[in-house]
């Protein structure tokens, strides 16, 4: 369901301009210079209101964060939160996620969390799921070589339609869960807004990491087929 437009939406945004990112191709291979340091470098794309995002850099300040969000309702309450925290190892970009290669540099992201994507149900918008070929594709370019992506959704058919798409393109699927909230992976979880309310009314969420293979096993990926394609 789309969000109403903010009041005031431009004025508060630029209020917010000290954690939001403007120029973000400026920084490729150079994100160092924005948080002043060489800390490990964690991407979230689609942070929603930024529930999960705020808590993960309040829990973990030795890991900076970047979060991206194209819904300006949503954003501008994830990056006022972030100002009035004053986290310094939190910042904001407003792009598609089909455009991280031109923001990040290879080798530059450690981990990527995709929280809840949209899983555009009908078959013919499948190449916009973000586990779709053509965006493992991005993070696989951006990513260190033993960096990995972590996804979780309440939608058990986009999550058996992504661990067919990331399984035929070649990544090592590990961590899986198909009750969350219950698993042994339960206790530092960190919810989402959707992830609370969706739990609340009994939905099961699922979860699993994947892994870029090692450099020995990278010829032998196999060529992409259905679903993904």
């Amino acid at each position: 369901m789309r969000m109403r437009k903010k009041k005031n939406l431009d004025t508060r945004l630029a209020a917010c301009a000290a954690v939001m990112i403007q120029n973000p191709m400026d920084f490729q291979d150079k994100w160092f210079e924005v948080f002043g340091n060489h800390n490990p470098l964690h991407l979230e794309i689609g942070c929603g209101k930024g529930r999960f995002i705020i808590e993960m850099a309040k829990r973990y300040p030795e890991v900076n964060f970047v979060a991206v969000e194209r819904e300006e309702g949503a954003l501008i309450m994830a990056t006022e939160q972030a100002l009035a925290l004053q986290l310094p190892n939190l910042r904001f970009l407003s792009i598609d996620a089909a455009d991280l290669a031109a923001v990040f540099a290879a080798g530059e992201i450690a981990r990527i969390y995709l929280n809840f994507s949209d899983p555009w149900p009908p078959n013919r918008q499948r190449r916009r799921r973000l586990t779709h070929a053509d965006y493992l594709d991005v993070y696989d370019k951006i990513l260190k070589q033993d960096g990995d992506v972590c996804f979780k959704t309440d939608n058990q058919r986009l999550f058996e339609w992504s661990l067919a798409s990331i399984c035929e393109y070649g990544w090592l699927i590990q961590n899986i869960s198909l009750d969350l909230h219950h698993s042994a992976l339960a206790d530092e979880n960190i919810m989402t807004e959707y992830e609370e309310k969706f739990s609340a009314q009994g939905y099961r969420i699922y979860r699993l990491e994947a892994r870029r293979r090692l450099p020995q096993f990278l010829d032998k990926r196999r060529p992409i087929r259905n679903p993904a394609q």
